[in-house]
């Protein structure tokens, strides 16, 4: 099991991700080894000071960063020699299995797309996030950014990729896939719900239980909520700002604590042929902890290989 991490990736960079490989490296399984891409000299002299198990990590060098406002399809062209780009060029080549980084969301998904590729028969692949629910455990939206503007189609695809992953990652027996709408009538929203809603019901590999309304967000009616990456990221990025307000105000509360990103370290694109994990900027030592600890769950789990064989089995829409 080849964990790749971009050290270069994130507003704290190399620090933090390095002290997260710290805090994880001697609790992640014994046949994990940690790859990291980024600066050699800052990794190696890290490395040595806290006496990291050299079976357990490996460097690749590399000499670019991409920084967070650049364009993702310009950075590609002028820094070929990126920890992104590098990170997943390795992956693509089956030298490592999965792929962490904290830094430009739009390099890694745009890089994403051209060296690991999207399954074939995906349409979009997209980036999906956990929603804590009021009577436990977690639900999942997607898209939350990488697709402002989505076809039926893709809406219905995102259904299949969230229902894959809630089941064989998140271990729910049956997930429950609703669209987000502005009521639950077959006939409300945009034209694009309409039709989503038709494709999504005529489904007959899961359970679709119809529209939900902001107030489903986080209750128990849906396991996996798919709505456009617009409105997916105006979710996500409402949600977790009433989280940095309780925590201004020293408001404690088990649910809201549940927002923390800390707690999740990373969320995956899904419709990739390889796993690929993005996360905060911000991210902090703990947070990269637990994107190692994730991966190693997401390795596990083989749902790459579950999604493949729900495309191969899904009717040309």
């Amino acid at each position: 099991m080849r964990i790749g991490l971009d050290i270069m990736g994130g507003d704290y960079a190399p620090q933090f991700p390095l002290e997260g490989v710290a805090l994880a490296i001697n609790d992640l399984p014994s046949d994990a080894i940690i790859v990291m891409f980024g600066d050699e000299e800052a990794i190696s002299s890290f490395a040595a000071a806290h006496n990291f198990n050299r079976e357990r990590y490996e460097i690749v060098g590399t000499t670019q960063v991409i920084d967070m406002g650049e364009s993702p399809t310009k950075a590609m062209s002028s820094k070929p020699d990126s920890s992104i780009l590098v990170g997943l060029k390795h992956l693509a080549a089956d030298k490592i299995d999965i792929f962490i980084s904290a830094g430009n969301t739009g390099a890694v998904y745009v890089s994403a797309l051209y060296t690991v590729k999207a399954i074939e028969g995906v349409l979009r692949p997209a980036i999906m996030t956990l929603i804590p629910k009021v009577s436990g455990g977690h639900g999942i939206i997607l898209d939350v950014g990488a697709n402002a503007d989505c076809k039926p189609e893709v809406l219905y695809q995102f259904g299949v990729l969230g229902y894959n992953y809630s089941k064989y990652v998140l271990n729910v027996e049956n997930p429950k896939v609703g669209l987000l709408n502005i009521g639950s009538e077959p006939e409300k929203g945009n034209l694009a719900s309409q039709a989503a809603y038709t494709l999504l019901e005529a489904n007959e590999r899961f359970d679709f239980i119809g529209n939900l309304e902001g107030y489903d967000l986080f209750n128990d009616k849906a396991d996996v909520i798919v709505t456009d990456g617009f409105t997916g990221n105006v979710v996500l990025k409402t949600a977790e700002t009433i989280y940095k307000i309780m925590k201004a105000r020293n408001i404690e509360d088990e649910y809201f604590n549940r927002y923390d990103y800390e707690t999740y370290g990373a969320t995956p694109i899904l419709g990739l042929n390889k796993p690929v994990l993005i996360a905060h900027g911000v991210s902090s030592p703990e947070a990269f902890s637990q994107m190692l600890e994730l991966a190693t769950q997401i390795l596990h789990s083989k749902f790459i290989g579950k999604i493949k064989q729900a495309f191969e089995l899904e009717p040309s829409k």
